[in-house]
C-alpha cells in the first residue's frame, strides 16, 4: 500500500481492501468516467418518469408509510430536503471517523452503480466530500439495520446538502458552508429520488463489518503467537502442533493454519528441548493443547463473514431500485439481516479466543499449575502481587466480551406504523463487535505481557527464534520481571505492539510469513 493510495470508484464495486484504504489512510478516490456517464444516463430516465402522470414510489410519492401520497412537482425539493432532515435523528456520541468514512465510501459505491438514479454531481460531491477529509457527525443510535441505516446515512446526506454537522481532516468540528467553501465544493439541492438514494443502504453496517474483518486477520495470528509464547512458558509440548495431527485428521483449514503457526514460532526453542525428555506429564491443558482448535475455528469464522462482505460489497441496495431495463421497482434488499447474522457470529468467536487466552494468563500466575514459576509472576510474592490485577482485568474484558456475544440480530422492534413490522439490528450488532475486537486485542496484550515475564523467569533456559524476538520486542517497551510497578502503562505499550502489527512482524522475522490471510476480496 502507498502513502496515499488512489481508489478507482466504477460500475462494478469495490473490494474489502478499497474501503480500508479509503476509511483508515484516506485514500484519495476516482470516478471512473464510465461510471460517471451510467449514473447520467440512468437519471435521464429517472427525469421522465418524475415528469410522467403515473406515480412511482421514491420518484413522485412519499415515503414508507406515507407512500401512498402522490406529491406535486413543485413540492419535490422541498420533499427530499423534508426526508433527509427528518431522518438525520440519531442521538448519542458521535461514532468513530472510520465508519463514517467507510459507510459514505460504501454509498458511494453505490450511487456509481447506476443503480439508483441519482445524477453525476450527487456522487461526485460525495467523493468530493471523503477527498477533503470532511466528516459528518454520525450519532450512535438511531439505525434498526432495516430499510437501510437510516438514520447514520441521513447524517452524511445532510451535510451533502451543506447543512448538518461535520469536521474537518483534523477532526475539528466546523460549520459545514466553511468546510464547503475551504475545498471548494458547493452543497447539492437534491432533487427526485435522490435522498432516498442516499439513506436505503446496509453502508454502516457493512462498512464495520469490513474493518472488523481487517482487525481480526491480524489478532488471530497475534492468538497464535501469544498462546505459542505461553505454551513454552509453562513447559507445554510442541507435539501436538505437528501438521499430521490437523488438516489430514480434521480437514478445517483454520485450525491447521493455527496449529502450523504455533509449531513453527516454537520452533528451535530451548526451552521446548529441555523437557522434551523426563517430563511425566501426559498432556498439557486444554487451554495449551486446543489453542488451535478455538483459533482455527475463529479464523473459519471470519473467512465466512468475509465471503458475506463480499457479497455485499457486489450489491446495489436501494428501494426503490433501478434495474437495468429501466423498470424503477421497490425491494427489500436493505433489509440487513445477513449482515447482521456474521456481526454477530464474529463477536462469538471473539469472546471466545478471549476467553481461551485468559485461562493461558491465569494458568502462568498460578504456582499450583505453572511448573516452577513464582505466584502471580512476582518479584517478591506476599510483598509483591506482580501480575494478578492484569489477570483481573483480562478477566472483566472476557466477561465483557461474552455479554457482547449476546447476538443483536434475534431482536427485532417494528417501526413505522408497522409498516416496518422486522428490521434486523445489524447496526448495533456492529458497534457491540467493534468493542469486543478493541477487548480481544487487550487481553492479547495482557497475555503477551504474562507470558514474556514468564520467559524471562526461565533463564538460563532461552526462548526460541520466534518468541524470543516477540520478547526483545515488548522489552524496547516494556521492562521485564522486577518489584511491582504501576502496570497499567506497560499493558498500554503491549496493546500498541499488537495494534501495530509489531508482534507479528518480529515473531516472522525468524518464521517467515505466518498464515493470516483471508481469501482476496
Amino acid at each position: 500500500m502507498t502513502e496515499n493510495p488512489t481508489v478507482i470508484l466504477s460500475t462494478h464495486g469495490a473490494t474489502r481492501a478499497d474501503v480500508v484504504a479509503v476509511a483508515r489512510r484516506d485514500a484519495r478516490i476516482e470516478i471512473a468516467p464510465e461510471a460517471l456517464a451510467e449514473v447520467a444516463s440512468v437519471r435521464a430516465h429517472i427525469e421522465n418518469l418524475a415528469h410522467a402522470e403515473t406515480p412511482v414510489y421514491g420518484i413522485s410519492t412519499g415515503f414508507g408509510a406515507l407512500a401512498t401520497r402522490h406529491i406535486p412537482t413543485d413540492q419535490r425539493v422541498q420533499l427530499q430536503k423534508s426526508l433527509v432532515r427528518s431522518h438525520a435523528a440519531g442521538s448519542g456520541d458521535p461514532v468513530e471517523r472510520e465508519v463514517v468514512r467507510a459507510l459514505m465510501f460504501l454509498r458511494a459505491k453505490t450511487l456509481a452503480s447506476g443503480r439508483t438514479g441519482v445524477r453525476p454531481v450527487v456522487l461526485e460531491t460525495m467523493v468530493g466530500l471523503l477527498n477533503a477529509g470532511i466528516t459528518p457527525i454520525v450519532r450512535e443510535y438511531g439505525s434498526l439495520g432495516c430499510s437501510g441505516d437510516l438514520a447514520p446515512l441521513s447524517h452524511c446526506a445532510l451535510v451533502l446538502m451543506g447543512e448538518g454537522e461535520a469536521t474537518d481532516r483534523d477532526g475539528v468540528q466546523r460549520p459545514v458552508p466553511e468546510l464547503f467553501a475551504e475545498a471548494g465544493l458547493t452543497p447539492v439541492t437534491l432533487e427526485e429520488k435522490e435522498g432516498l438514494a442516499l439513506i436505503n443502504g446496509t453502508d454502516g453496517m457493512l462498512g464495520q463489518l469490513i474493518l472488523a474483518i481487517e482487525d481480526l486477520e491480524e489478532l488471530l495470528t497475534t492468538a497464535d503467537i501469544t498462546a505459542a509464547m505461553s505454551v513454552e512458558a509453562l513447559l507445554g509440548t510442541d507435539q501436538v502442533f505437528r501438521p499430521e495431527l490437523h488438516l489430514p485428521l480434521r480437514p478445517h483449514p483454520g485450525q491447521a493454519a493455527s496449529a502450523s503457526n504455533m509449531f513453527r514460532v516454537l520452533a528451535d526453542s530451548p526451552i521446548v528441548a529441555s523437557h522434551r525428555e523426563g517430563d511425566t506429564r501426559v498432556q498439557d491443558a486444554y487451554s495449551l493443547r486446543c489453542s488451535p482448535q478455538v483459533a482455527g475455528g475463529a479464523r473459519d469464522t471470519v473467512a465466512h463473514a468475509a465471503l458475506v462482505a463480499e457479497r455485499e460489497l457486489a450489491a446495489s441496495i436501494d428501494n426503490p431500485v433501478v434495474l437495468p431495463d429501466g423498470t424503477v421497482t421497490s425491494n427489500g434488499n436493505f433489509h440487513g439481516a445477513p449482515v447482521a447474522y456474521v456481526l454477530d457470529f464474529l463477536s462469538v468467536v471473539s469472546a471466545d479466543v478471549a476467553s481461551i487466552a485468559e485461562r493461558r494468563t491465569d494458568r502462568l500466575l498460578d504456582p499450583a499449575r505453572s511448573h516452577g514459576l513464582p505466584p502471580f509472576l512476582a518479584d517478591d510474592p506476599g510483598v509483591d502481587s506482580g501480575l494478578m490485577i492484569a489477570q483481573y482485568t483480562q478477566a472483566a474484558l472476557v466477561s465483557e466480551n461474552k455479554r457482547l456475544a449476546v447476538p443483536a440480530s434475534v431482536d427485532s422492534i417494528p417501526s413505522s406504523a408497522m409498516q416496518e413490522d422486522h428490521v434486523s439490528l445489524g447496526w448495533h450488532a456492529a458497534r457491540k463487535l467493534r468493542t469486543s475486537v478493541d477487548n480481544l486485542r487487550r487481553v492479547l496484550a495482557i497475555e503477551l505481557v504474562a507470558s514474556a515475564r514468564g520467559l524471562d523467569l526461565r533463564s538460563p533456559l532461552t526462548p526460541g527464534p520466534a518468541t524470543g524476538a516477540v520478547l526483545a520486542a515488548l522489552r524496547e517497551r516494556v521492562a521485564g520481571p522486577g518489584p511491582d510497578r504501576f502496570l497499567s502503562p506497560d499493558l498500554l505499550a503491549a496493546e500498541q505492539l499488537v495494534a501495530e502489527g509489531v508482534v507479528r512482524a518480529r515473531a516472522e522475522s525468524a518464521t517467515g510469513p505466518l498464515d493470516g490471510s483471508l481469501p482476496a476480496a
